[in-house]
């Protein structure tokens, strides 16, 4: 007879993370995803919220998950919820992550026959994970975003400033001609230059909070120009070029060293495809063996290896630029 928990636990695991994105968008709309011509932020413009509601919406979006790293056990989300922008806030990030392991619990329970205590860790790892996960992909997604849309948007700069726009005029054309997330988030950095808040100081302050090393260069080069002078449009120009660059060097490397990356994460899922395939060819298998003294610490032994693969492949391919 072939077991199919293997594929329960992937098909539990896999809902969990569909329940997860589908409550975020039922709670924030389209509005918070990232595929549309519109930015969120003059979208909330045109559903009739004033400048000021919006931005302090924004704002508080943007730096509740850094605020909050203290929560235990959520500093390990706090960092990529942040570059995420996830907006929901961190109290409700971990009742969506209590909500989804009962999910998960009863899922097991219904169907499966492990005993209660082992399928509540099952079901807890599921939730946090699940969860984990899925803010983790988002990160990423919108990262590998920014990267692409910055050297445009420096470009935009540059072709407004040299048309005798002033700088944070250039940066309000930005924040209504690009999608999201650059079009958001320099919208909210000329909102609040418009307030008063200095322009090179919360393009640091954006570039501190995403960790994105060519935001830190736009950022020295405003605070530059602004202290000592000279042409701004010519250095934003010299500055694209080298982000262009970069991100076409960051492509390159990415290229090379993919075939690696997915030899080490092939190397380790081996393993564990081979044990799932073993238990639904033949779920008895590892019977004879279960109850030997040596097998728990074999498979302890076994999952380290496993892991350090992924850690020396990863340190292998992780290249600097």
């Amino acid at each position: 007879m072939i077991s199919a928990e293997p594929l329960i636990y992937i098909a539990i695991f896999a809902s969990v993370i569909f329940v997860v994105q589908g409550i975020y968008l039922v709670l924030f709309g389209k509005s918070i995803t990232m595929n549309g011509k519109v930015n969120r932020r003059l979208q909330l413009l045109e559903k009739g919220g004033n400048r000021e509601q919006v931005l302090e919406q924004l704002r508080k979006e943007m730096t509740q998950h850094m605020k909050s790293q203290s929560i235990p056990l959520y500093s390990i989300l706090a960092a990529k919820a942040q570059r995420a922008n996830i907006a929901f806030t961190p109290p409700q990030i971990i009742l969506l992550m209590a909500g989804v392991s009962v999910m998960a619990f009863f899922g097991l329970t219904m169907m499966t026959e492990v005993a209660p205590p082992t399928r509540a860790v099952v079901a807890v790892g599921m939730g946090v994970g699940g969860v984990f996960m899925w803010i983790s992909g988002k990160a990423n997604k919108r990262m590998a975003l920014f990267e692409e849309q910055l050297p445009e948007a420096v470009e935009l700069m540059v072709r407004s400033l040299r048309v005798g726009h002033p700088f944070s005029s250039a940066v309000q054309i930005v924040a209504r001609e690009l999608p999201d997330p650059l079009g958001t988030e320099m919208g909210v950095i000329s909102d609040e230059a418009a307030y008063g808040r200095d322009m090179g100081e919360t393009l640091k302050a954006m570039a501190e909070r995403l960790d994105m090393q060519d935001l830190r260069f736009l950022a020295v080069a405003v605070t530059i120009q602004q202290t000592s002078g000279g042409n701004l449009a010519e250095i934003l120009d010299g500055l694209a070029k080298v982000i262009r660059s970069r991100f076409r060097l960051f492509r390159r490397v990415k290229a090379i060293t993919s075939e690696a990356k997915w030899s080490g994460k092939l190397l380790s899922a081996f393993p564990i495809l081979a044990l799932i395939v073993i238990n639904l060819i033949q779920p008895g298998y590892f019977d004879e063996v279960m109850d030997k003294p040596i097998f728990i610490p074999a498979c302890l032994v076994v999952t380290g290896f496993l892991v350090l693969n992924l850690i020396v492949m990863r340190a292998l391919v992780n290249i600097k630029v």
